[in-house]
């Protein structure tokens, strides 16, 4: 089987990924400094612990296993924390990023696959972003993605480095039969939020803002099944080994849901209610992000069968009855 070095492995979308590359027939070695990661998470392949500015390191799984491509998933990815500690942010998503994509380039691994992120765009409220969107962001989160998208063609255009990019927004949803999940700690995402407070693991869900201009009120943001942003990955990979050329995909569904509509449709799956607060709005909030994927959906084949909202939740909610991680 043709190896795949799956950074990140360890979290919440790379264990995924780990799962459906292995369903493809890959076999995915999870390189993760388990920061935020979970050892147990870990299900579908070997584990090498270790981080992405140790070069040294990165040089020696490379050696080991000789993977055909990379699947870049290891980041921080905390807005908040983008904007009070940016060199953290630059040192591990840039300067991590670009020892990996030397490392890789340095052992003839020439096929890279990018998780970035919609945040590259910055404010461009109420509108469907696509591929071709300004990009401007707002704090060291979207600006670190950005340069390691610019690294990428950078050194593509220098070693023959092939790349597919994947941006997107929000990320829900869990395996459906709740061998991997998500699991953060603190958790920040929606979804699980919701389900916390439904199940009491939380006093109450806090809504930040009820007067947008929005049907209800409540921000609007786009999600998407992590099963289906997956699926995606292992479709860029097969679109590198056919030779297609480097591409950027948005990964959305173009409309999104908004904050009461996720908390309606979590107490509706769960028959559960959803015992929540009212804030002030946040800094920074737009009012409605959502980012289409019709080149992906055209190009690349990808079909998001299980991103609406009561699948996600269900299958979120599988997930957080009973899975949890160790270590």
């Amino acid at each position: 089987m043709k190896t795949v070095l799956v950074t990140g492995g360890a979290g919440y979308i790379g264990s995924h990924a780990c799962k459906a590359l292995k369903a493809a027939g890959y076999s995915p070695v999870t390189f993760d400094n388990l920061v935020t990661g979970w050892k147990d998470a870990v299900k579908f392949g070997p584990f090498e612990q270790g981080d992405l500015q140790d070069r040294a390191r990165l040089d020696e799984v490379f050696a080991k296993y000789k993977p055909v491509a990379v699947m870049h998933f290891a980041a921080l990815s905390q807005v908040g924390e983008a904007m009070s500690e940016p060199g953290r942010y630059w040192a591990n998503n840039t300067g991590g990023s670009l020892n990996l994509i030397e490392a890789a380039v340095a052992a003839g691994c020439l096929d890279f696959v990018f998780s970035s992120t919609c945040a590259t765009y910055g404010e461009h409220d109420n509108v469907v972003l696509d591929e071709n969107t300004p990009q401007l962001p707002l704090n060291a989160y979207g600006a670190s993605k950005r340069a390691v998208e610019d690294i990428l063609k950078d050194f593509g255009a220098a070693y023959g480095l092939r790349s597919v990019i994947f941006r997107y927004f929000n990320v829900a949803g869990a395996d459906p039969e709740a061998e991997v999940g998500e699991f953060h700690r603190p958790e920040t995402h929606l979804v699980p939020l919701v389900l916390d407070a439904i199940d009491g693991k939380r006093d109450a869900l806090t809504i930040f803002g009820t007067d947008y201009d929005t049907p209800d009120g409540t921000c609007i943001r786009d999600y998407v099944h992590v099963c289906d942003l997956v699926d995606a990955h292992v479709l860029g990979l097969k679109w590198l080994e056919a030779d297609k050329g480097s591409q950027v995909f948005n990964l959305g569904t173009g409309s999104g849901f908004s904050v009461r509509e996720v908390m309606d449709r979590g107490a509706a799956v769960t028959g559960r209610p959803v015992p929540c607060n009212t804030g002030p709005r946040r800094a920074g909030d737009c009012t409605k992000l959502v980012s289409g994927s019709t080149r992906a959906i055209t190009d690349l084949g990808w079909e998001p069968t299980r991103s609406d909202l009561d699948t996600m939740i269900a299958d979120a909610w599988k997930w957080h009855q009973a899975g949890h991680y160790e270590a």
